[in-house]
């Protein structure tokens, strides 16, 4: 695989765009592919055998396009089928997510964290053993949170519907006294700022996205994939959805020029 190869990145939808920011904050120089599955949207609600057939169609679509490494930018996605996309393709290297248990347990003060995903994430034996690894001497108090993903792919990322959604499944965790808060799922970050306001400035909160960048580049180094071509790297958009609709939101969420979103058969 040459060097100068696209990084191919995916999400059940826009939600992983809040990763590949990172990504391209940390490697300037490397071509994006990112694909948008929104026609499968959310991956959250599905059996562990429709997600895991997904994320493998997916992959395979982005190697086809030439990608070099594929990186899973989604926490259902990772739980359901990053093994097993693994197993079938040794030959490229694969980056997925996971809840920032550890982080979170290296920097409550209270010793009560609060994560907040979806039912497949939480359900998934990743994150079981992430607490089991990482939850000796903490609380970590979970909290499902359907409709989520749904109001960041229509773009509804502030106002009082948003809001009050948010507040119904924060209390709980607040009222535990949770100190710290991870974002299990990449479209939850989109959502901050409103975030934020509820739960208060003495609540931290934690995401994924800059992790899996850093641990995308430490792969690129050990396999000697850094891409050696001049020049900054371009990005190119793919959806498995209406290329015009999905535009819309991708242009409210990525910080520069979208040329176009093209639609993907997969």
């Amino acid at each position: 695989m040459p060097s100068s190869a696209p990084i191919g990145v995916f999400d059940s939808g826009v939600g992983g765009l809040s990763v590949l920011v990172e990504i391209r904050k940390m490697l300037p120089g490397e071509d994006l592919f990112y694909l948008a599955d929104t026609a499968h949207c959310p991956y959250g609600v599905k059996s562990v055998e429709e997600i895991r057939e997904r994320v493998l169609d997916v992959s395979e679509y982005l190697m086809a396009l030439g990608a070099k490494m594929i990186v899973v930018a989604c926490n259902s996605a990772s739980v359901a089928g990053l093994d097993h996309v693994r197993e079938v393709h040794p030959e490229i290297p694969i980056v997925g997510v996971e809840p920032a248990v550890k982080p979170a347990h290296d920097v409550t003060r209270s010793g009560k964290i609060g994560v907040l995903a979806t039912d497949m994430t939480l359900s998934g034996k990743r994150f079981l053993l992430l607490v089991e690894k990482y939850g000796t001497g903490i609380e970590v108090y979970t909290q499902p949170a359907p409709g989520l993903v749904e109001l960041v792919e229509s773009g509804k990322l502030d106002g009082d519907e948003t809001e009050q959604i948010l507040k119904e499944y924060l209390t709980p965790l607040l009222e535990k006294g949770v100190d710290t808060l991870v974002l299990g799922c990449t479209h939850y970050p989109f959502l901050k700022p409103v975030i934020a306001r509820i739960v208060g400035p003495e609540v931290e909160i934690l995401d994924t996205g800059t992790a899996v960048a850093r641990q995308t580049a430490k792969v690129l180094t050990q396999k000697q994939l850094h891409s050696d071509k001049p020049g900054p790297g371009r990005t190119v958009f793919y959806t498995t959805g209406g290329p015009q609709e999905v535009s819309k939101v991708i242009r409210l969420l990525w910080s520069e020029p979208v040329d176009a979103v093209l639609k993907a058969e997969v």
